[in-house]
């Protein structure tokens, strides 16, 4: 291992979608920014439901395109109340077709999404430095950040840049406290083939336990997300296929027929996070570095996005200005700008999974009537519509 130097305008640790989208971003801004990640992430087989801001932000770095091709549209999103409960709320379809729009986004397998992302980095090597190994230590001073990898490169930059999930290394080093909670769930995430179309349809079920959700991912094929009990879904995930289909199929009412699940089987714990500030000490978090939630909404990655478009045009603007793109007057309005997005998704998410694990009988009543006004009040319901897909970004810029 040999020691080399490297001096950027930004680094980045971590190279999820987050980080990479983070990255191209930041080269179009006009900045010369390092990565520091390895080259392969963990096997993750989930999918991820990019909203039309998300799609539109991706699309104008020229990444697209190379996405396109794998990704299911999403024509229509279909609300199922599955309890069982006195007061269970109506049935809601959004449809894309309302606000003038092809699809709300689009579904794709997150392996497919970070080699696409991946490969369009590789074409900006002019101006993003690829680190191919992990950051082994991250320090913050009043004029520079220093993230030094494994493979003994040392990257000096004005701004260090965390997408590198929750255990954040450069949240770390911020000094930045933040809230962690658990839920009484685990989520069951495989792969489905069914028999009957879904019309570009993603269809939530919000059941006693959490949320079953199935999203198109292609002609004849859905992604599933089905939140339970962790014991109730670890017994789930050892059934066979036959019996695991067949459980499935009784649980989405059989809307696609019968049901094939064809990926590997994955769990993941509920819990969720969320920093005290998503900036400080020429830090700035994006994605679950600064807050993560249950798989409800496709608000997760969405959100992460948008942090990373909000940051790179402010450091753009910083940038023709002559300021110090990592300076104090930089992060302060980096924070500013996403902690309404934030703490709004954070609780609204938060809140209706409670929700749904509740038999408070008021709070039943109060979820019951916000989605009867969503379904029926012609301008909230589009209200609702617009703002989960492209919420405004510099409210407080």
């Amino acid at each position: 291992m040999s020691e080399r130097t490297l001096e950027t305008d930004v680094v980045i640790v971590g190279a999820g979608p987050a980080g990479l989208i983070g990255a191209l971003a930041l080269a179009d801004a006009g900045l010369t920014v390092a990565l520091v990640a390895p080259p392969a992430p963990p096997a993750d087989h989930r999918t991820t439901a990019l909203l039309s801001g998300s799609v539109e932000a991706i699309d104008r770095l020229g990444a697209w395109t190379g996405i396109e091709k794998d990704a299911a549209p999403l024509r229509t999103m279909r609300l199922v109340d599955g309890t069982r409960r006195l007061v269970r709320a109506p049935e809601i379809a959004f449809h894309a077709s309302e606000l003038g729009l092809e699809a709300f986004g689009y579904n794709v397998a997150n392996g497919v999404l970070t080699e696409r992302l991946g490969a369009a980095v590789a074409t900006r090597a002019d101006r993003i430095a690829r680190i191919e190994t992990a950051a082994t230590d991250v320090a913050l001073t009043e004029s520079r950040a220093t993230v030094t990898a494994e493979d003994g490169t040392v990257v000096t930059a004005r701004l260090a840049v965390g997408a590198d999930g929750r255990q954040s290394m450069v949240r770390e080093a911020a000094g930045i406290s933040v809230k962690t909670w658990r839920y009484p769930q685990t989520a069951l995430v495989t792969n489905l083939q069914h028999s009957q179309p879904h019309f570009d349809t993603s269809t939530e079920f919000h059941t006693e336990t959490g949320p079953f959700t199935l999203v198109p991912l292609g002609r004849g094929r859905s992604s599933l997300v089905c939140v339970e009990r962790p014991a109730e879904a670890e017994r789930l995930s050892a059934l066979d296929d036959g019996a695991l289909g067949a459980e499935l199929e009784r649980r989405s009412r059989s809307i696609l027929g019968a049901l094939t699940p064809t990926g590997p089987r994955q769990t993941w714990p509920m819990t969720g996070l969320r920093a005290d500030t998503l900036a400080r000490r020429r830090a700035a978090l994006v994605g679950e570095a600064g807050h993560a939630f249950p798989p409800i909404g496709a608000q997760g990655l969405n959100l992460g996005i948008r942090d990373v478009v909000a940051l790179a045009e402010l450091v753009r603007r910083a940038r023709l200005r002559g300021d110090d793109v990592g300076g104090e007057a930089l992060t302060a309005r980096y924070q500013s700008a996403r902690r309404a997005d934030v703490a709004t998704r954070t609780f609204g998410v938060d809140l209706l999974n409670r929700s749904l694990l509740t038999d408070f009988l008021p709070v039943q009543i109060g979820r019951t009537v916000m989605l009867q006004l969503a379904r029926d009040v012609g301008p909230i319901r589009k209200l609702l519509m617009r703002e989960g897909l492209r919420p405004r970004l510099f409210q407080s810029v």
